[in-house]
This record gives C-alpha cells, structure tokens and sequence, in this order.
C-alpha cells in the first residue's frame, strides 16, 4: 500500500483494496467457473414437500405452530400486530422465531497491501442461484453446537475464540424484521496470518472483487453482504491523490462521503435524536398468535398463504447436499410472492454524496425502528393494499432515466430460511432539494455516519446495509493512479 494512505490505517487499506482490486472480464469468468465446479461437485437437491410430511418436524395440534424435534434451529408461529398511525394499522402474519444468536465471519489477510477475504461458495435451499458467495463461516448456534449431529463448521475456531488474532468487526446485527421476530446474528472480520490452509469450496479472492461481484445477479449472498457493510470504511482524511478535470462528480461525491471531517447535512447528534423520537413515538404492539389461527391466513394443500394470494406462503422443502455438514434434512421456508424493490435516492449535498434513509418500523425488530433504503418494498403487494399505503418515491425510483441508475442488481435474500425471496437493488441518482424531501421519517446521511451506526447494533436494517455494500463496490469504479 502506498505510504500516502496509511495514516488512516484499516479505512486506508480498505480504500486502497477497494479500487486496486478491479475485477475485469477473465477474473469474473474464473469465479463463475469456480462456483459451477462447486455446485456440479456437491449438487444440492431441493425438492417442494408438504409441510405435513416435514421429517423431524411437528406441528403444535392446539396452535399449529412448527417446530424442530430437537428443540433447535428456529419456529414457524404466528404474530398479531398492530402499529397505531401507519397506512395498515392492524394484520396477522407467520413469522420465524429464532432466538438464537448465529455467526457471520469473513476472514481476511493482506497480501501486497491488498486486502483479501477467504469466502466460500456455499448452496443453501433457497437459492435462486444454488451456489453463492458467502462469508467464511455462515452458521446459526444449532450449526455449531451440532444439534444435528453432523460435521463441525470449518473456520470456526477464528471466529469463537478471535482474540489470537485481530478483530476488524464485532457487531450484532439484526434480520428481516417482517419475517423474523427478534433475529440477530453476530457479524465479524477478523485478520488471520498467512499460515490459513484453505478447504475445499473455499478461496481467498481481493476485496475489490468480492464488492465488484455484487454488480452480479445472484453471485453475492446475503451473509456476506451484510459483514462487508459493516467494514470500517468511514476515514478522517481525505483522499490524497488530486481530483483532475472529466472525474465522475458522483464518485468524486461518493469518496468524500467516506470522510468524516467533509461534513454532513445533519449532525450526528442529531441523527441519533431522530432516531430516538422515532422510536418513542411510535409504539407498535405486538403479540403471539396460534399458526392455525390467523386472520386471513389458511393452511392447505400442504402449505400455509393468504387469502389474497399475496405476500408470502410458508412451504415446506427437502433437502439432500453431498457437503454441507448434514447431507439430508427437510425444513419449513418462507416463498415471498413477486420480486422486492430496495433503492437508495442519492445526491451530493456540498460536494459529500448523501443517500436517503427512512426511520422504519417493522414488528421483529428488536428496538422498534431501523434506517432501511428509501423504498423497500414488493410492489405488486400494494393492490391489495389502499392507495395511501404506497410507498413514499417508489415511483421516482421505477422511473429513473438511465443515466441516473448508479446501481442495479438483483440479489437473493438468505437462502437458509427464504425461497427465491430476490430484489432488485438500486442506487439511483436524484437532483431534488434536499430539504423538499425530507418527511419526518426520512433523513439525508452521508456513508461515513452510515459507517459509525454499523459500529453498533440494531439502527441500519438488513437491506440498508446491503446497500452500503454496493456504494463501497462503487469506490473500485475510480480508476485513477
């Protein structure tokens, strides 16, 4: 790494890793190659089953709630909600208990002043895309403790026990908030020696390309994104190389976003009494609610969906993988109806690109309120759903001309517990005042206060986050020496 950039230590490297790491078209090729040898070794196969005929599960006959035999892995009940002054205030849905706290962990070394991260190419049930990218270790507490009974987790000792080595994130973070109740997982990076042997279906691949690969239908999974979101990318200097004359005013906006003294609309003081109003104003209420008793909500022919045909259903799969640490399971999984729409409205605001966040409130989520996207939403979803209920600048974000689309990709969601669950991301360039669009549950941030909320738990959704994934995979788009 050049001496110039290391005054601001892990965010200079990061920095530095991100834009030297391009990926170009036979790098791309070489992992597409190497997650087909993956799958074609270790196939999975996933067959539709009913949710009577789940082996190792039983439905509860007084609530008809499904649960593991073991006691383990995670509950499929049912959740009453009611959220006083949104355009729905009232519904019952399914929802996915899982108390348990999972890990998340990249490994990463240096190499000539590159970051690199060890990742695997996992496949997992839900996957559009059998085979993804994934963090080195992506496992629940049932998973390493071996309720199952299978193979211990590989690289798990680094990430149970990292204080041999040096930690670069510690954080928990939350899940889907509309389809878990209270679902955390612990996101780590932690540095390792040069002395790492690597398995079979792992491989050490730059950071740079790892977020390039998020441009990538499918190629990325959700664990991982998650863990690079959370990254210390934020710095305090800025960049030490000269802006010339034809650089890109929106990546030049973009890397001073990552610099903490070039300033934001709001102060951070502010942001967290934002945050903090949001979450004593609003006052959800939720409770627990038999399965077989929810308002709307019908199970049969072997699967449980609502009356309308809309949001999800619950299905049931099995599952035979050659790989994994247990080779043949079944499982209950949530199957969302039609494609989500995650974006980020964007902008620079002095110079310092900004994006629009929205204080949103979901009934798993443990406090409340998290920052999610501008728009996160299914829009089909909103036939059935009053005109008031659309979501606020959806309709901006589907129209946007081209030339504003700065990010478009569609990625899968976690495939452990969702069924084909994918959304299209976007990042999508905007020129409106600032101040004209700020509604009292959305807030312009640059990504270095985005960067320090991700230093703690539960203020940037699973979404969000996500896309603060692909803005970093934006800074390898700077190609200037």
């Amino acid at each position: 790494m050049d001496d110039d950039v290391r005054g601001d230590g892990t965010a200079a490297l990061l920095a530095y890793s991100a834009r030297r790491s391009l990926t170009d078209a036979g790098e791309l090729d070489d992992v597409r190659r190497w997650l087909a040898e993956v799958e074609h070794q270790a196939p999975m196969r996933v067959r539709r089953v009913s949710l009577d005929d789940l082996e190792m599960w039983e439905t509860d006959p007084s609530t008809g709630d499904i649960s593991h035999r073991s006691g383990g892995f995670f509950t499929v009940g049912g959740l009453r909600v009611r959220i006083p002054g949104q355009p729905v205030e009232e519904w019952w849905q399914p929802i996915i208990r899982q108390p348990e706290v999972g890990i998340l962990g990249i490994l990463v070394r240096e190499e000539d002043g590159v970051l690199h991260c060890l990742m695997q190419a996992k496949a997992e049930p839900g996957n559009a895309r059998t085979v993804q990218l994934s963090p080195t270790v992506q496992a629940t507490r049932s998973n390493y403790t071996r309720v199952h009974g299978g193979r211990a987790v590989p690289y798990l000792e680094y990430f149970r026990d990292p204080s041999a080595h040096r930690v670069l994130v510690d954080v928990r973070q939350s899940e889907q908030g509309a389809w878990f109740h209270h679902k955390r997982n612990r996101n780590m990076v932690v540095q390792a020696d040069s002395g790492v042997e690597v398995r079979p279906g792992f491989r050490w691949l730059p950071l740079g390309q790892v977020l390039g690969l998020l441009a990538e239908k499918d190629m990325v999974n959700m664990d991982a994104r998650t863990v690079l979101s959370c990254l210390p990318f934020a710095r305090e200097h800025g960049d030490p190389r000269p802006e010339r004359r034809g650089d890109d005013p929106f990546l030049s906006a973009l890397r001073r976003s990552c610099v903490r003294t070039e300033g934001a609309l709001h102060s951070m003081v502010d942001v967290l009494s934002w945050i903090t109003d949001a979450r004593s104003r609003i006052e959800p209420r939720t409770a627990p609610a038999p399965l077989n008793a929810l308002r709307g909500w019908r199970r049969a022919e072997g699967r449980i969906s609502h009356e309308s045909g809309l949001f999800f259903d619950v299905i049931g799969v099995s599952v035979e993988a050659g790989e994994r640490e247990v080779t043949r399971w079944a499982q209950p999984m949530i199957e969302p109806h039609g494609q989500g729409v995650v974006a980020f409205l964007a902008r620079p605001v002095d110079g310092v690109l900004h994006v629009l966040v929205h204080a949103r409130v979901e009934a798993g989520y443990v406090d409340v309120v998290e920052l999610a996207p501008t728009v996160q939403c299914t829009p089909q979803t909103y036939t059935h759903l009053p005109a008031s209920a659309r979501p606020r600048f959806l309709d901006e974000v589907l129209a946007a001309p081209a030339e504003r689309v700065r990010f478009d990709s569609v990625l899968s969601e976690e495939g452990g517990r969702f069924y084909h669950a994918r959304n299209r991301y976007l990042i999508v360039e905007t020129d409106a005042d600032p101040a004209a669009v700020e509604w009292p549950d959305f807030r312009w941030m640059p990504l270095h206060q985005l960067a320090e909320l991700l230093r703690h738990s539960h203020y940037v959704n699973i979404q969000a986050r996500s896309l603060v994934a692909c803005l970093y995979g934006l800074l390898g788009a700077d190609t200037r020496e």
